[in-house]
């Protein structure tokens, strides 16, 4: 295709082809991959990019200007009427297979290969694809703990955009708590189970696209114990299924009401009730009382999946501020300020806002990167063995919390500079940024707070992983990047980014003595800080490992250029410009916002100890209640 608004889709191929080299993991893992080339991911990416421009992107803005309906009298839910065609459109690429088995209907292909098109079909609307974005970690679990029986009842038709599917945790007393939980499992003779109680916030959770429904609903068998080592999960369709696969009667399964939300107003996020008269059915998945080890496969999904969405969101925010600040005349250039004459240039020549675009533009390419990274070594941790699948894995574990909190963060802070760049027309609701703002905000919300991923990453990853064994694959990788780096790349980006790693260590260690002390407050108050610089160092191990490739490249293209010769070569070569573009946003990340991360780490290091003092008394001036 030509250049659309929402995904540069050469970076995309970027990642893909000369950082991840997909060519030669496919040769090296020929048994699962033989069968594919360059041309067969090519032609995927194409099509993705068509679909989203096409058929997708028209959707975004008149889906949220409808949104979801819910219509008590019969207790359905409608969503936007121009999603359906769309929906179509995605289900008859086989897009939600992309990287599934073959034997399940799927295509096979790398998970990077995967992410991407999820990337560029979700920076055309994101809250469209989190219909068939649920439905695909539904069937992932019941593909992994189902049996035989259960897989070959739901997935087909989940595969074929027949049926949808949910993952159904958060309870009004049971959010971030979820061993809180109340929904009841009553065991019947049949070995099925009565299902009854309250789900609420579940995205996707009913609408009249699917015939039916497939909720994964985590519940305490009667009797099990309390807490999170008691819960089980449970298959509950929204009509019982017949002998012949279709969709039989009604299982007690209602949405009681939809939420009205700031953003995302075209998925439909629902309150779902189970067994308002004691005839709901659930069928057991996997083992009892494994249901938040099962759950925690689709919520590692899903957490990817949204950082995923951080990053298509910001892409399509920068995309159009960029093409908007190209565009606009306003000003003088700062050059010709005392020259009367002067004609306006675009904004996009003024030295604030080309400081805005390579700020966005930075960020975007090195959240792709972690995007992209995370999903290839998770696949490599499946197909390789030994020490390799370990480190893929360990280098995986630590980089989910990672991705998931620092590309949502930045997406909303994304959005916000994209607003800037178009002034007051951002605010107002002909342009699409001020959508693109509300929309972005619940990605750090969802599937675990940014909060609860940095306790992740700080207590379950780092500090309680035996020997710290996922920091020391995650050093191992950015010191591989820095040696590789040294006598291409700049002394003073690669020593930057070493001296980054020797200060993190100083950090780990101070919370490896306050562990071993028990000052768990300290740990915890400094969770997010810590998250927050880690993700700092992942984007300037991605610029690093970019520079690796692009500073060649772009010296082979562009040579000794400079001044109007060189800005004349690159408005004739793309691929100079491409490659230039990407040196100097490296650059800019690595000199001009790098930096700002010792800042963090010093004040990690500084010990200050003002949240442990701080209790409600203080907090005053507002009302009581």
């Amino acid at each position: 295709m030509a250049l659309n608004p929402i995904v540069d889709t050469r970076d995309v191929r970027f990642v893909l082809f000369e950082q991840l080299e997909l060519d030669k993991f496919c040769k090296k893992y020929s048994k699962q991959y033989g069968d594919f080339d360059r041309d067969t991911f090519e032609s995927t990416i194409e099509l993705a990019e068509k679909v989203a421009v096409e058929k997708i992107y028209p959707t975004y803005k008149e889906g949220d200007r409808e949104g979801c309906t819910f219509v008590p009298e019969t207790k359905e839910v409608k969503i936007p009427k121009c999603y359906k065609a769309a929906l179509d459109a995605y289900y008859e690429t086989g897009f939600i297979g992309t990287m599934e088995d073959p034997e399940i209907g799927g295509m096979g292909m790398p998970a990077a290969i995967y992410m991407s098109v999820a990337e560029i079909v979700s920076a055309a609307n994101f809250n469209l694809l989190m219909y068939p974005g649920l439905s695909h970690g539904a069937m992932g679990m019941i593909n992994t703990y189902g049996t035989k029986e259960q897989k070959d009842m739901y997935i087909p038709k989940m595969m074929s955009g027949e049926w949808g599917g949910t993952m159904c945790l958060t309870e009004p007393d049971a959010g971030t708590d979820v061993g809180a939980l109340k929904t009841k499992a009553v065991r019947q003779k049949d070995g099925t189970f009565k299902i009854t109680g309250q789900k609420i916030f579940i995205s996707s959770g009913d609408n009249d696209y699917y015939k039916n429904m497939i909720h994964t609903v985590l519940a305490r068998i009667e009797g099990d114990p309390a807490g999170s080592k008691g819960i089980s999960i449970f298959i509950v369709p929204k009509y019982l299924v017949n002998k012949n696969g279709s969709p039989g009667a009604h299982n007690d399964v209602n949405c009681a009401g939809i939420e009205h939300k700031m953003g995302i107003k075209g998925s439909a996020t629902c309150t779902l009730s189970f067994g308002d008269i004691g005839t709901c059915i659930g069928y057991l998945l996997g083992e009892e009382r494994k249901g938040m080890k099962i759950m925690f496969q689709m919520m590692n999904e899903a957490r990817l999946g949204v950082g995923m969405q951080g990053l298509a969101i910001s892409s399509a925010a920068y995309m159009h501020a960029a093409s908007y600040a190209k565009n606009r005349l306003q000003g003088v250039h700062v050059t010709q300020m005392l020259n009367p004459d002067a004609k306006s240039v675009t904004i996009s020549q003024h030295p604030d806002v080309k400081r805005m675009l390579l700020w966005m533009k930075s960020h975007v390419e090195g959240m792709r990167f972690i995007t992209c990274y995370l999903t290839h070594a998770l696949n490599v941790a499946h197909v390789a063995e030994g020490e390799e699948s370990k480190e893929a894995m360990g280098i995986a574990e630590i980089m989910i919390p990672i991705c998931k909190a620092g590309n949502t963060d930045k997406s909303v802070e994304i959005t916000s500079e994209a607003m800037q760049v178009f002034g007051g027309y951002g605010f107002c609701s002909e342009y699409p940024i001020e959508q693109m703002m509300r929309d972005s905000k619940i990605t750090t919300i969802y599937e675990g707070t940014n909060g609860i991923q940095s306790m992740d990453l700080t207590m379950r990853k780092i500090l309680m992983n035996p020997e710290q064994y996922n920091y020391t694959v995650l050093k191992k990788r950015i010191q591989e990047a820095v040696n590789k780096a040294k006598g291409i790349v700049d002394d003073k980006y690669v020593s930057l980014v070493e001296r980054g790693v020797q200060k993190l260590d100083e950090v780990i260690n101070m919370m490896k003595d306050q562990m071993a002390k028990g000052q768990f407050l300290l740990l915890f108050m400094n969770a997010t800080p810590l998250q927050q610089a880690m993700f700092m160092l992942c984007m300037a191990w991605a610029h690093l490992s970019s520079l690796i490739i692009t500073q060649p490249k772009m010296k082979e293209l562009v040579g000794d250029k400079k001044g109007e010769e060189r800005d004349k070569h690159l408005r004739d070569n793309a691929e100079a410009a491409y490659y230039s573009g990407k040196v100097i946003s490296s650059q800019f990340y690595l000199g001009m916002e790098f930096p700002k991360y010792f800042g963090k780490t010093e004040a990690l290091l500084f010990g200050e100890g003002a949240v442990i003092k701080a209790s409600d008394p203080i907090f005053t001036g507002m009302l009581e209640q």
